[in-house]
């Protein structure tokens, strides 16, 4: 497995462009086959999670582990759809994003322009703050005021952030525009709102306010909490990278600051191959049926992965500190304390 030093990694951006490139071509049967083989079982399944609550609730919470999971992967298809990589139409992406940011609460083009830059900055210490996962350093939380210590504790606590935090982002975050954001993102948002007000209000006419509760609660929950925990741990991981802007690096920030997460098949399927996602910032424009491709025919990605048991270490994980230039956890405050008591 390589490990990326930065003046390897700067011999090889122009192979690493002419690689990326043949790979971001999107096949038109294999996208409608992603559509059929996602969308279809979602909806069946959702149905099928509804009418259970007729015979026994642990049925309804078992079939919604599976509709959970076609929910995330609904998720990748629109996630593909705003990076253009779906369709090679504009149009057919936008509409199949917009039908795809119902289903799973999330506005396209709010979403589309926040990720966008997400992609731009990843990695930026000093342009932190849009479509990631909220992340301080040392210094900065140790001047931070107690009651902004508080709340950043609560938001990095994993019991709040894959859980009760996940739901509020998709849920509620989702549903209020923002001044700073343009005319489009923010028309985005009323529209998928009332889409989504729609879908909901036929559910409950079909099926009542109490069967739709305990269906897409959990459901809601479930995906949610799955969708946050791969955007974590994609970034969020003992040697990632983080840099100051006038030393950060795309590439760098791709090949080491974007993790490749290699997961069991079942769940590799169920996540859009999104676990390839120091690919995936190299070139967001590769269709997700064609990052595995990509992994096994350039042995120049096959880097250190993550596996589903290591990535659990990225729980601990709360600060970036500078002068180690690793992401650390609350310990690291004990030395810095001491350090400033004997000074």
């Amino acid at each position: 497995m390589f490990s990326y030093s930065s003046d390897k990694l700067k011999l090889d951006k122009k192979k690493l462009r002419k690689i990326v490139s043949q790979y971001a071509i999107p096949d038109i049967w294999r996208s409608l086959w992603q559509i059929a083989n996602t969308l279809i079982p979602y909806i069946a399944l959702f149905y099928l999670t509804l009418r259970s609550v007729e015979y026994s609730y642990w049925l309804t919470l078992a079939l919604s582990i599976p509709t959970a999971g076609f929910m995330v992967r609904t998720f990748i298809i629109f996630h593909d759809c705003g990076h253009g990589s779906f369709f090679k139409s504009r149009r057919a992406n936008t509409v199949l994003g917009n039908i795809t940011g119902v289903l799973t609460f999330t506005p396209y083009q709010r979403w589309k322009y926040d990720h966008a830059i997400h992609h731009a900055t990843a990695g930026d210490l000093d342009r932190r703050g849009i479509g990631d996962v909220g992340t301080w350093t040392v210094e900065e939380y140790i001047a931070a005021p107690w009651w902004k210590k508080i709340g950043y504790r609560i938001m990095r606590n994993p019991i709040i952030l894959f859980t009760i935090g996940a739901m509020i982002v998709f849920v509620f975050t989702q549903r209020v525009p923002l001044p700073s954001q343009g005319r489009r993102e923010r028309s985005s948002v009323w529209w998928t709102n009332l889409a989504i007000a729609a879908m909901i209000a036929v559910l409950i006419w079909l099926f009542g306010w109490k069967t739709y509760l305990l269906v897409h609660i959990p459901v809601l929950l479930l995906g949610s909490s799955a969708g946050v925990w791969l955007f974590y741990v994609q970034h969020n991981f003992e040697g990632t990278y983080w840099e100051r802007h006038d030393k950060w690096d795309f590439f760098m920030a791709s090949m080491k600051g974007s993790s490749y997460y290699r997961l069991p098949g079942v769940l590799q399927w169920f996540s859009g191959n999104i676990g390839y996602h120091h690919i995936h910032h190299l070139s967001a424009r590769i269709p997700n049926y064609n990052l595995p491709k990509c992994y096994k025919e350039n042995p120049i990605f096959h880097i250190k992965p993550i596996t589903l048991a290591s990535s659990l270490k990225s729980l601990r994980l709360r600060l970036w500190d500078e002068k180690s230039r690793q992401l650390v956890g609350w310990k690291i405050l004990k030395r810095y304390r001491k350090v400033s008591a004997t000074s």
